[in-house]
């Protein structure tokens, strides 16, 4: 009787397995037309501006960014490769610590964990520039891990066009204390620096950069409404400097 109550439990057992891995290997079905990619990538949005000479700005006095075909196959050659000339901190990049702290990180060491998470999009009307400790509490920010700033920048387009704008929104340092404080772990803006033009001294970036907060510069937020989102942002991986281009995505939750 033992061994036959074995043989039954090693049946189930074969037969739960043959199962499962029926169920595993049948195609799920799919409407017509629509790509395993495409549902997968369902509902992402590309927060990334596009890097291109003629309508990337450039932070005044930043290097010029030129991109150049070495080889063009549209010109009869074998094959197509490309040069790439930019600075580090061109369209949508991430800061690391060792931008502004002196034994801060470098880009290549800075974590995963900031960089793939809930984050809070938050609207800023046009008309301010200083996002300040004031403007902040007027906000829903706090509880979020993952602040972005959406400003004037994206409602006026300027992470698309070649003109550097000064007077972008820029957070302030109060703002970026209270922030730091309440231990955000990434902070975004969609323009090319979350510093005042001209400040007498990098006090927003010590603060967040000197908490070990990557600064996320230049998203591109136009077709992004205020919410909560699943972002993922991931910077080229450049071995000892302070920055680097990002890819950047984000999902409604």
């Amino acid at each position: 009787m033992l061994e036959e109550t074995r043989s039954i439990k090693r049946g189930w057992t074969i037969g739960a397995g043959a199962l499962l891995v029926a169920v595993a290997c049948t195609p799920a079905r799919q409407s017509p037309g629509v790509a395993i990619s495409d549902s997968i990538s369902s509902g992402w949005i590309d927060a990334t501006a596009t890097l291109d000479p003629a309508t990337t700005p450039v932070y005044e006095g930043d290097a010029p960014m030129k991109f150049d075909f070495l080889k063009d196959m549209r010109k009869r050659d074998g094959f197509t490769l490309s040069v790439y000339s930019m600075g580090a901190h061109s369209g949508t990049h991430i800061d690391a610590p060792m931008h502004f702290i002196r034994d801060g990180a470098a880009i290549d060491r800075v974590p995963l964990e900031p960089l793939i998470g809930p984050a809070r999009v938050i609207d800023i009307p046009d008309g301010v520039q200083a996002i300040d400790a004031a403007e902040l509490g007027r906000h829903d920010w706090k509880g979020a891990p993952r602040v972005l700033f959406r400003t004037r920048s994206s409602l006026r387009g300027w992470m698309s066009s070649s003109t550097f704008h000064r007077d972008f929104a820029y957070i302030a340092p109060d703002a970026a204390q209270l922030l730091a404080d309440a231990g955000v772990r990434l902070v975004g803006v969609d323009y090319i620096s979350a510093e005042q033009f001209g400040a007498p001294a990098p006090m927003t970036h010590r603060i967040l950069l000197g908490k070990g907060i990557p600064i996320v510069e230049g998203l591109s937020l136009e077709r992004v409404s205020a919410g909560d989102y699943d972002l993922i942002v991931l910077p080229i991986k450049v071995a000892g400097h302070e920055g680097a281009p990002a890819r950047a995505v984000l999902r409604r939750r």
